[in-house]
Parts: structure tokens; sequence; C-alpha cells
């Protein structure tokens, strides 16, 4: 994969060259009060993220916020972070999908049979964060520099929300603008019902199982969740989360029972999409379920939500309600299912430029 730097040593622009541009949703660069404080601010003030007038939620963020919760969420990154890399996992991550990525065009991946070589030397991979960095703004400016004349955004999103997919698509635009630069431009669907994208969850769970220590008596299934106003507005998020489910369960053979679905990460006093993760696991102990294993298919990559939030807290609740073993299932990451996935979908977003 060409990196910021490198991609940005050329200058000497040439045409037919692509970009391809992987999108997750944001970390803080370190762990800290002020660097945890920068991002929450970029991501809270976002109104795709919180949709209450500005003029209500600007003293709530500023003056109550973002004052407690940096503290608080700095800690929690403390427990997951990259010592080595000095990074969060989900930047870790990020970092490795496009870099395998970026490996596989470069070995002929995308080129057409009766045309190899078609790709080499035309295609820039580069990674970004929605919130924090590496910026769009900056991967953007990075693939100009590369001369591409067109740009494939693959938002790592599976399931269509507001606060995601739609934001991340406009803080491309918003960029472009800013720029004053327009290449073709392709961004790649939600791909909550696709079927490789299906194959590649249910790939991956089985192979998480049956490297436990213990049989799950029950499979959750947790998604992050959204205000239920979100959803009254016309977000498709719970239907497109509900048929990931679904599809996820037939394709293992598993009942609603054995493999039930929950909502995960609210935020503030709101109501949001039920059943609540943490309640359902603190209901599932005391039912006397005693094996759980968690998995969590709307992350792309694994990050704060699900290594500490799954991991850490929905352990503990689980075992203080009287459940014994507990695993949560790691994301599809840059695993080989993942990769599979994301070249499938690069794949098909890069039809006809080849």
């Amino acid at each position: 994969m060409l990196s910021s730097d490198a991609l940005s040593s050329s200058n000497t622009p040439r045409s037919g060259k692509i970009g391809v541009l992987l999108v997750n949703l944001g970390t803080p660069d370190a762990v800290g009060y002020w660097p945890v404080r920068r991002y929450l601010k970029e991501f809270l003030s976002d109104p795709r993220v919180v949709d209450i007038p500005r003029i209500v939620w600007w003293p709530i963020l500023n003056l109550i916020i973002l004052n407690l919760r940096p503290q608080r969420s700095s800690k929690n990154y403390a427990e997951i972070w990259n010592r080595e890399l000095n990074e969060s996992p989900l930047k870790t991550t990020t970092r490795a999908q496009a870099e395998k990525l970026a490996d596989w065009i470069r070995a002929g991946g995308l080129d057409p049979k009766d045309r190899p070589g078609a790709g080499a030397g035309r295609i820039a991979v580069s990674w970004a964060m929605r919130y924090g960095n590496p910026s769009i703004a900056g991967a953007l400016e990075s693939l100009r520099a590369f001369g591409c004349e067109r740009i494939l955004v693959a938002p790592l999103y599976p399931q269509y929300a507001a606060a995601t997919w739609e934001s991340a698509a406009e803080k491309v635009e918003e960029c472009l603008t800013a720029m004053g630069w327009r290449p073709d431009l392709r961004i790649t669907q939600p791909y909550f019902d696709d079927p490789t994208y299906i194959e590649a969850l249910s790939l991956s769970l089985r192979s998480g199982i049956s490297r436990l220590g213990f049989t799950p008596e029950r499979i959750l299934i947790s998604f992050h969740g959204v205000p239920k106003s979100t959803i009254a507005k016309g977000d498709p998020y719970s239907a497109q989360c509900l048929e990931t489910w679904r599809l996820l369960r037939e394709h293992l053979g598993l009942s609603e029972k054995q493999c039930p679905v929950s909502f995960q990460s609210r935020f503030g006093r709101a109501e949001w999409l039920q059943p609540y993760t943490d309640e359902t696991v603190r209901s599932l102990a005391r039912q006397g379920v005693k094996n759980l294993a968690i998995a969590a298919p709307g992350f792309s990559a694994d990050c704060l939500e699900t290594i500490y939030e799954l991991g850490v807290e929905n352990r503990d609740l689980f075992k203080e309600n009287g459940g014994e073993n507990f695993a949560v299932i790691p994301c599809l990451n840059d695993s080989h299912m993942g990769m599979m996935l994301i070249r499938d979908l690069v794949a098909r977003g890069m039809k006809g430029w080849l």
C-alpha cells in the first residue's frame, strides 16, 4: 500500500489512475484527557450523530459531556491501546486491511483475465477515519497528488445509518468541494444482506466458536444501537440489522432462541433500539445460561465497543449474575474472511474502470 507520504511524493499526475479509500468511524490520536476530548468533540458535534437542535445540544456537549466523559473514555481506551504502535486497535486493523488490499491489487487481483497487469501502477489504496486521524481530507489530498482521476470510497459499515455511512459520504463530498477537485466518484453501498458478507460472518463465527474451550448455549448478536427517534424519521438501520441477523441465523441453522439479537452502546437518556445488550446479557445469566458467546457483525473491525464494552463490561455483567463461560468472537478485521469481503466489495465497485 502507498502510505500518505508515498502518495504525496508522486508529483507527475498520469491519466487513468484510480484511488481506493477505505473509511471507518474514528479513534483518538492518543490516550489522555485532551486527545480523547478532541475526538469526542468532533464526533459528537456532527448533527448526523446527535440529532438535537444546536442551541440545545451545544451547552450540554461543551459544558457537561466534554468535561466528564473524556476521562472515563480515556481509561477505557488505555485498557485496549496498542502500546507497541501507540494507537487504537481500530487504527491498526484498518491500516492492515488497506495494506492487504493493496498487496492483492498489486498481485493482479483486479486485473481482467484478458488484460493481465491492467491495474499495475494505476491504483493507489489509502485509508481514513471519519473522525480523528488519518482524516478523509488528508487521504483525498494524497490520492490527488498521486494523480487519481477516479475515486472509489468504501465505507466499512455493513448497515446504513445516517450517523455512519451517510456522514462519511457527506464528508467525502464536503472535502472534494473544499479542494475544488471533481474526480469520478463512486461510493460502495451498505452490504447488510450481501451473500459474501453473510458467508464471511458465518465462517468467522463457526471458526471462532470452534476454538472456544466451551460450547455456547446462546450466541448473542449485538449491533450498535441508535436512538429510536432516528428510526422514526425513516432511517433503515434497524431493519437492515435485523435482516443481517436473520440471514446469519439461517446460514448457521440457529433459532431466535439459540441466537438472540440486541443493541449496545446507548448514550444519554433517550430511548434507543431494544433489547439492550447489557440487559440481555444480565437476563440470560439470571435465567441460568452458563455459557455465552457474543458476535458483533455491525463492526468491520474490533474497537472500543467490541473489545472493552462487550469483552470487559458485559463479561463482568454475565459473571456477576451467575454466568460462567463468556467469549466475544472477533470481528472480521483483516482476517482471510474479512479480506475476502473487502476485495469483493472493491472489485464490484471498480467494474467498468479497468
